[in-house]
């Protein structure tokens, strides 16, 4: 009998960790948290519209070591799942004429200071528990013989050692080159914590892939979903970026892209970024909303 007793205490021990583990493992909703005046404030709103993760977004004078404690609090305190810090250092024009030579590290020009900048984010993920960060890293030469591109691998593999040493990890945010420029990219620089954030609706608005296929082609390489929708660019004005629109109105297959993360087991984060306007929270619940339908359907 006590044998007995003791193998179905080991059982039913077994069974609580795999049901915790299939909790933990689940896709989750989660949104961007920009403000951190009052970080309990946004946690707790978060929570209460039914959101169970968020990334934070940086910014140098905001993300001291006091918010650092505050947002690990809160983050315990409400179940919130903290994803990735986000932040884009330097002046950046978010168009084809200037993006290329003033977004990211690709540009030489004040790259020392965005560096250093970065270094500020890997650093702040590591007092607040976050345990990624994740930019534009700029547009990615599509040759890989070119100096451009050898110098912005060079740049990125510095900087992904000092965030491996500090057990962070680095995720391209998608949109300003192919998929596979990506992908070769992130092989070339090889630390091995280097990963990819995709954004839906930039892969359209930059005007390089549907969202089905890249994900396809992204594969393993996707720790998280930026949920936003959009359009390609208008070909009548070539210079500028597709449009944004709100979820479902645009052209990404939200749901032939869920149904391939659940098709491959997926278990990172969705999370709605919205630019059109300051972000509603009636918005972000109604997005909530449809994307945890698609999660759940058979």
């Amino acid at each position: 009998m006590r044998k007995f007793l003791t193998l179905v205490t080991i059982v039913a021990f077994i069974l609580r960790g795999m049901a915790a583990m299939a909790q933990e493992s689940k896709i989750t909703i989660g949104t961007i948290v920009h403000n951190l005046d009052d970080v309990d404030a946004r946690f707790k709103e978060l929570k209460d519209a039914g959101f169970s993760s968020c990334e934070i977004g940086f910014g140098p004078q905001k993300c001291t070591p006091d918010a650092a404690k505050k947002i690990q609090k809160a983050s315990k305190k409400y179940g919130i799942r903290l994803t990735t810090l986000v932040g884009v250092p330097g002046y950046c024009e978010w168009n084809f004429r200037g993006g290329p030579s003033t977004i990211g590290l690709v540009p030489e020009k004040d790259r020392d200071a965005k560096v250093a900048e970065y270094h500020q984010m890997i650093d702040f993920c590591v007092a607040a528990g976050i345990p990624a960060m994740h930019s534009h890293f700029g547009f990615i030469p599509i040759d890989p013989s070119s100096e451009q591109y050898k110098s912005f691998i060079e740049v990125m593999k510095q900087l992904c050692e000092y965030a491996k040493e500090r057990n962070i990890m680095v995720y391209f945010e998608t949109g300003q080159e192919t998929p596979i420029t990506l992908i070769r990219a992130i092989k070339d620089i090889g630390t091995g914590n280097c990963f990819i954030n995709c954004d839906l609706a930039n892969l359209l608005l930059y005007g390089n892939a549907n969202s089905l296929d890249a994900v396809k082609l992204f594969g393993p390489l996707i720790k998280e979903f930026h949920a936003k929708d959009g359009h390609y660019p208008d070909p009548e004005n070539p210079y500028d970026l597709g449009r944004e629109a709100p979820i479902p109105e645009g052209d990404v297959d939200f749901p032939g892209v869920i149904k391939e993360l659940k098709r491959v087991g997926f278990t990172g984060a969705l999370t709605i970024e919205y630019e059109l306007s300051s972000s509603s929270m009636d918005y972000l619940v109604k997005t909530r909303k449809y994307l945890q339908s698609l999660i759940d359907a058979e």
